[in-house]
């Protein structure tokens, strides 16, 4: 036997000896393996694209092109005061008209398949991969599809709803190839700039041409259509009307793209392209019947509704719940007190708008109002002001956001310092009665004692010298609270901004906060003192009541939430908040009104830095009003200051918290507010509790140990069994001109003396970014 034989051999004997592997072993023929095999596993696989290939042509057999729904454009919106009258109908005379393809300018054509789809005139109707990623985020609840056709963006707003489900999806696919095979290329494409929407409640190119251009589409030039194409992608958030500036940056960053696009799909030539600029839009004007507070009105009805559509998942974001708002079929009613809303628009007028004269000073056509007026106890907004005719000037002041509230967030730090417990740099607890250094620009420092590079100044630079944290709230002494934002720890007060109602999600945790340096509207700060009016329940306030479609109704949200403060906390800060009515910067517009016959108010006034804004957002137990004055230029609708507004101004002419706004409130509060009633205040602290007759200042001044008050912190208010009367209070000091020599005067609690601003001076100032020029501003 050669060497190779026996080597057969010996590998024959080796393999009839090899141990038997166990049935159940992972690599033989038993366990997992005698179901898992390679042939198995390709077999499966085929069987399931075999079925899904039959399934869809079934799909394809079984789903016709229905009819256009377009019809329910049509259809009208009617809205309804809270009493069941009709406050207003839209969608009636609105320009929905369409226009054929060739009414459009080719190259105005082209922008919307250059934004949009660019194989559009070669592909079947369909992008796969797209519908693909939709279908998966469908079932992953993650929400919008992306990288729809043209054709399925018609087939969607044509003929189907905008309800986020697989079997929608499906249909849309199945109908967008047999309207591919069925229409021409251009006829989709006229169904498409017909029917898709572009803000300012206009559906199709022809009603977008006027609501933006006030041009017929056959009139728009192709930068014009680039930003119509533009739009289309986000209308609400792209609107140069209303466009924060970070929206302007995106949408001129999609316009340059949509030319872009042309240039290289030979449609445009670079030279011209070079050559265009941004076509800035025109100013949007309010549709027929909606003057006056009924645009406003509506306006703030449907962005709350499409909120909530989006909530509940029947819109995939607010653009699209808009669309379906617009659409029209839909009864709305409002929360709105028919009453109180004319009783807000009269206090407005009477107090204010009556009195600017924009031919005899350029400023008083810069001053712009917005209030909102909400019951505490229910969140229901009762009455709001957004301007002075929401055909003239389409921003809504009582909604808008871009604007300080400056010393209007001072009882935010306050909350947050009584709700964390938090102390000062010496470890004394911060109550009412608590004393800081309020002389003006005075670093503030951490618990290091280390300086963070933050020195604010006063209000006309007046040094207050130790200061108790209720004559500071009187006063609006900035030095103040800055130094107890950093006591209490800036992100512990943004946190309790947000539980309140603000919206910091974007802002900064930095001492130049403390000072009311972000955005914030009447509507946000109405909130947030109605849930400190609600003992720290959460309140957000809601303007519709119900919303009826003829498909089916919409469940609002509950306004009132979770206890997000202690009431502890909220109580103490009404408790201060009174102080500021009876002793401090409101009380002249406030205190003294003869139509206030004893009701128990608490309130803050604000003035912005450079006085581009002036508010008082104040309360009683059963009504929570917010009013903002707001300087904005009437041509370019930049921030402008307040000061000189109407020309009967004390002093340096500054629009303060406590002169129009705080006019307004009372006006309009006293009016409006029933019997007189108390608050229910579980705490021991503030100007609203009665003084005892033993001392109520034991700590130290925080940057000056050693320095003391020399007498007690006085009581701001009456005790709750009496009624404030002019005999209670001291008159004003005279008028001294400069004001920073020390400490104010206090009186003994038993007198219930009156602190009165500086210098004639009515509040306290915010700064925009915690830097001031000039004069300290």
């Amino acid at each position: 036997m050669g060497r190779a034989e026996e080597r057969r051999a010996r590998q024959r004997r080796g393999r009839r000896a090899a141990p038997r592997r166990s049935s159940g072993g992972a690599g033989g023929k038993g366990g997992i393996g005698r179901f898992f095999t390679f042939r198995k596993l390709l077999g499966a696989f085929f069987t399931l694209c075999l079925l899904g290939m039959l399934g869809f042509v079934a799909l394809y057999l079984l789903i016709g092109v229905p009819a256009g729904n377009a019809a329910a454009q049509q259809q009208s919106n009617v809205y309804k005061y809270s009493d069941g009258s009709t406050l207003a109908r839209s969608g009636e005379g609105v320009n929905r008209q369409i226009v054929d393809l060739a009414e459009v300018p080719k190259d105005v054509q082209r922008t919307f398949v250059a934004a949009e789809n660019k194989s559009f005139y070669d592909d079947a109707g369909v992008d796969f991969k797209g519908t693909a990623r939709g279908l998966i985020n469908t079932l992953s609840g993650k929400g919008k599809q992306g990288g729809s056709t043209i054709t399925q963006q018609y087939v969607k707003n044509y003929y189907l709803t905008s309800d986020q489900t697989i079997s929608r999806k499906l249909k849309e696919l199945v109908i967008s190839l047999k309207v591919d095979r069925e229409k021409s290329k251009d006829e989709i494409l006229a169904g498409y700039i017909n029917t898709s929407y572009y803000g300012r409640g206009a559906y199709g190119i022809q009603a977008a041409a006027q609501a933006y251009y006030r041009v017929d589409a056959d009139r728009l030039t192709v930068e014009q259509g680039a930003y119509l194409a533009a739009l289309l992608q986000a209308p609400s958030q792209y609107d140069w009307a209303v466009a924060s500036d970070t929206s302007k940056k995106l949408v001129r960053e999609r316009w340059d793209y949509v030319l872009n696009n042309m240039v290289e799909m030979k449609w445009l030539d670079k030279a011209q392209r070079d050559a265009m600029e941004f076509p800035v839009p025109q100013e949007p004007q309010g549709a027929p019947g909606l003057e006056g507070q009924t645009g406003y009105l509506v306006e703030a009805a449907n962005k709350e509704l499409a909120r909530q559509l989006v909530a509940q998942g029947s819109a995939t974001d607010t653009d699209e719940a808009l669309a379906m708002v617009d659409k029209g079929g839909w009864t709305v009613t409002l929360n709105v007190d028919k009453k109180k809303q004319t009783q807000l628009e009269e206090s407005v007028k009477d107090t204010l708008t009556s009195k600017l004269d924009p031919e005899k000073r350029d400023v008083d056509g810069d001053v712009q109002a917005g209030a909102v007026s909400v019951d505490p106890k229910t969140g229901k907004v009762l009455a709001m002001y957004g301007g002075v005719d929401y055909v003239q000037h389409f921003t809504n002041n009582a909604t808008r956001a871009d604007y300080q509230p400056a010393s209007t967030f001072k009882p935010v730090i306050l909350a947050a310092a009584v709700e964390e417990e938090a102390t000062t740099q010496e470890g004394q607890p911060i109550t009412a009665s608590t004393v800081y250094d309020g002389d003006s620009e005075r670093p503030v420092v951490d618990a290091n004692g280390e300086e963070v590079g933050f020195a604010p100044p006063n209000e006309d630079d007046v040094d207050y010298g130790p200061v108790t944290v209720q004559s500071a709230m009187n006063k609006s002494v900035n030095s103040v609270f800055a130094q107890m934002g950093v006591d209490v720890g800036m992100e512990k007060v943004m946190e309790v901004a947000g539980k309140l109602g603000m919206d910091v999600e974007d802002e900064q945790a930095v001492p130049a906060q403390t000072l009311g340096s972000m955005g914030a509207s009447p509507l946000e700060m109405a909130g947030v003192y109605a849930t400190l009016d609600n003992h720290g329940r959460k309140v957000t306030p809601a303007i519709v009541a119900s919303a009826e479609h003829k498909d089916g109704s919409v469940e609002m949200p509950d306004a009132i939430g979770e206890q997000v403060i202690s009431r502890t906390a909220a109580d103490t800060v009404t408790s201060v908040l009174t102080g500021v009515v009876d002793d401090g910067t409101a009380q002249k517009s406030v205190r003294d009104n003869p139509q206030r016959r004893g009701q128990q108010v608490a309130g803050k006034t604000g003035t912005s830095d450079d006085n581009k804004s002036a508010w008082f957002t104040g309360y009683t137990p059963n009504l929570v009003t917010s009013v903002g004055l707001f300087g904005e230029d009437s041509e370019t609708h930049a921030q402008v200051t307040l000061q000189g507004a109407t020309g009967t101004l004390p002093g340096k002419g500054r629009v303060a918290g406590g002169g129009f706004p705080a006019k307004i409130w009372a006006e309009y509060t006293f009016g409006a507010m029933g019997d007189v009633s108390r608050f229910d205040l579980e705490t021991n602290q503030g100007a609203a509790v009665q003084p005892t007759e033993t001392a109520t200042v034991e700590e130290t001044p925080t940057q000056t140990p050693s320095e003391t008050p020399t007498s007690e912190e006085p009581s701001s208010s009456p005790p709750p069994s009496e009624t404030p009367t002019d005999e209670t209070t001291t008159s004003e000091p005279p008028d001294t001109g400069e004001s920073g020599s020390g400490s104010p005067s206090v009186s003994p609690p038993a007198s219930s003396a009156s602190e009165s601003p500086p210098a004639g001076e009515e509040d306290g100032n915010g700064s925009g970014n915690g830097w001031w020029q000039g004069n300290g501003q």
